[in-house]
């Protein structure tokens, strides 16, 4: 059918005035459509999140590997053979029941029916892989693994307390399995995990080089909780209607000031305990919960009778000229890491002013070679046996190389007995002593900051 010019001429005409008369509603629903569609392209990682996924995405600082994710989240994905309760005592997990024989060298731990890794296959006791020195590992059958010990070890059940994980993080009895791993040149990037029970949500961890890193991922949506210790960074967020912020203890990790025992001045327990006494340890009461040991607050070991750190410069001053050689004292090399270099610059200023000459320097290795003094956060174990961290036999956790008899003694008596109550006994005795000859330095358990959309 042809279409007449005067017809076509007509519309053309009509739509022209339309046009020209809906122009403006037209330009506007143009621009718009835009902004919607340029919106939804830059807050696209901030709804997917918020409203669509239903996940908690959890930002955190560190770079990982298979071998080196937080407890936070292997604790998630995986179960032990058993855990260790508040009371101190063995909870049986994946481990049903056990027995000791041969006078406490002979452990026999049986597993519970039905279980399976996260991906489907049948869980048996060769999927165990607790390894240790001079003690011999055997499976007897699917439910049974055998541990030989060369001597008595009453604690030896707190060494089975780590979850199992098979390659790539699958894991057993856990109230999660893992989803989604990615990873960028050997380190692992993002963590998603899903529920295996209900009523809890699915978490996505994602974790970041640096703490700019980190918060930029926070404002721009990508995650929508995140863990950080720097309190000034923190309160940037507190007036963030649509965050709150919640501060917790991270009773794992603890900064401590080694001392040398090779240095014959710092040897002296008097220039310790002066060491303590110049410091104010209340200037870090920001940072964290200020220790007054070795042994945390929340252990069932912990002693309610230590005192509290007693800031005292004129005497501590005092003390230290009395003990001594001031050419070896003005000597002090104090080693620290970037990461703690305010904390050290402040005890660096107290120990000058008590009439220290103190040189600080910045780390590069785990442990420098030729320290004096050094400041660094130590993992605290979650059970009381520090055996390997303050006993004059230990070359490897014994930083200092500290040696106290008495505390050799209460920490050779306390592994030795499988009784709780006579633990705590002997364990509040070593908290006191160490109190008196004090082999470190010890601040603060460090806040952490969840800053978290509502």
């Amino acid at each position: 059918m042809t279409i007449s010019k005067k017809t076509f001429r007509y519309y053309y005409w009509v739509s022209l005035e339309f046009i020209k008369k809906h122009l403006r509603i037209f330009l506007l629903s143009f621009l718009l459509s835009f902004i919607i569609i340029v919106s939804l392209i830059s807050f696209s990682p901030y709804i997917q999140t918020l409203f669509l996924t239903k996940k908690d995405v959890i930002g955190v600082i560190g770079e990982f590997d298979y071998n080196s994710l937080p407890d936070e989240v292997i604790g998630k994905i995986s179960n032990a053979l058993l855990f260790i309760n508040e009371k101190g005592e063995f909870i049986p997990t994946i481990a049903s029941t056990w027995e000791i024989a041969d006078d406490g060298k002979e452990y026999r731990f049986h597993i519970r029916d039905g279980l399976i890794w996260s991906d489907g296959k049948k869980f048996d006791a060769k999927d165990i892989p607790y390894q240790f020195k001079d003690i011999e590992t055997k499976v007897i059958d699917d439910k049974t693994i055998y541990f030989k010990l060369k001597k008595p070890l009453p604690i030896f059940p707190t060494y089975l307390k780590k979850p199992i994980i098979r390659y790539p993080l699958i894991g057993v009895a856990g109230l999660y399995k893992v989803d989604r791993i990615k990873s960028r040149f050997g380190s692992i990037t993002e963590v998603s995990l899903s529920p295996n029970k209900k009523d809890i949500p699915f978490i996505v961890y994602k974790f970041y080089k640096t703490e700019t890193d980190l918060v930029n991922a926070y404002k721009t949506g990508e995650i929508n909780q995140m863990l950080i210790s720097k309190k000034s960074v923190v309160d940037i967020f507190k007036n963030w209607k649509n965050s709150s912020v919640s501060k917790s203890v991270d009773y794992t990790r603890l900064l401590t000031l080694f001392f040398n025992f090779n240095n014959s001045f710092l040897k002296q327990k008097e220039v310790r305990q002066a060491i303590n006494m110049a410091i104010d340890k209340s200037k870090f009461k920001d940072s964290g919960e200020i220790s007054l040991g070795p042994i945390t607050p929340i252990s069932w070991a912990y002693s309610l009778n230590l005192k509290n750190p007693v800031f005292d410069p004129s005497s501590a001053e005092e003390i230290l000229k009395k003990s001594g050689n001031a050419s070896e004292s003005s000597q002090l090399k104090f080693f620290t890491y970037y990461d703690y270099l305010n904390d050290a610059e402040e005890i660096v200023r107290s120990l000058k002013d008590a009439g220290l000459e103190v040189n600080l320097n910045l780390a590069s290795s785990e442990k420098p070679a030729n320290f004096d003094l050094f400041l660094a956060f130590w993992n605290v174990p979650s059970d009381p046996d520090q055996y390997f961290f303050w006993h004059s036999t230990q070359k490897q956790g014994n930083l200092g190389e500290y040696k106290n008899v008495k505390i050799d003694k209460l920490l050779e008596d306390a592994r030795n007995t499988g009784s709780v109550d006579d633990r705590k006994e002997l364990y509040e005795e070593f908290q006191r002593v160490i109190s008196d000859d004090p082999p470190a330095a010890f601040f603060y358990f460090p806040y952490i900051y969840t800053v978290k959309r509502k």
